[in-house]
């Protein structure tokens, strides 16, 4: 399925030379997605190749266009940042991820370096300071907003909170959970009732400390309940 006009603009043949960092943008908002493509290509060596409205769109694209970089908007209709970054780095491993958004939230920080993301970038800041968060992020280099650095390491300072044990019940539901299944399909599978699965997921993610589905799945993988690649 090919993006809409609207969802995706690639390079035309030519336009960039082969020493471009290539650069893809994933932001529903139109207007922010010019901006930041005006931006970045009045500068050497950046080149934003495509930009897509929403998460999917770019997955689907993203092996064809081999990006050096992924800059990622953190609240997108459909799939979330955590599910489109986990996406992009399946599907292009060498790509590196900003996150470059209006919201400074600890728990969003730590959910997507989590997933994958080396940096991280509220949008109040200045021409410079974006333009530097790619090239970092383009070298392999963490890019931390001094705002969400302060948050991060007050999060790490505080006393972790101990994860309660699962059930073997609540352990089989986030086995399935982790490989994708709905909480329909995970009752059948269970045989039990797609209300009982919901409460479930509800206890996991609360025993887990985790907000959705997306965490408490990356979680099961970092734990070796369910192998990487499912």
């Amino acid at each position: 399925m090919h993006a809409s006009l609207e969802s995706a603009s690639i390079e035309r043949e030519g336009d960039v030379v082969a020493t471009s960092v290539r650069i893809i943008l994933v932001d529903d908002h139109a207007v922010v997605r010019e901006g930041i493509r005006a931006l970045l290509d009045e500068e050497a060596g950046l080149s934003v190749v495509a930009e897509f409205g929403d998460g999917a769109h770019a997955i689907e694209a993203a092996a064809a266009l081999a990006p050096d970089v992924a800059i990622v908007d953190l609240r997108m209709p459909g799939l979330s940042a955590v599910e489109t970054i986990v996406g992009l780095k399946r599907v292009v491993p060498e790509a590196n991820i900003l996150v470059f958004t209006s919201f400074g939230e600890d728990a969003a920080i730590r959910a997507t370096l989590d997933a994958g993301a080396i940096g991280y970038l509220l949008k109040d800041a200045l021409r410079g300071e974006l333009v530097r968060a790619v090239r970092a992020v383009a070298n392999g280099e963490p890019f931390l907003d001094p705002a969400a650095q302060r948050q991060l390491v007050s999060m790490l300072r505080r006393q972790p909170r101990v994860e309660e044990p699962l059930t073997a019940r609540e352990l089989s539901v986030l086995k399935l959970l982790a490989e994708g299944l709905a909480n329909k399909q995970i009752a059948r599978k269970l045989n039990l009732t797609e209300g009982t699965v919901k409460g479930y997921v509800s206890q996991i993610l609360d025993k887990l400390h985790v907000a959705d589905r997306t965490q408490a799945a990356l979680h099961a993988v970092r734990k070796g309940l369910v192998d990487a690649d499912v």
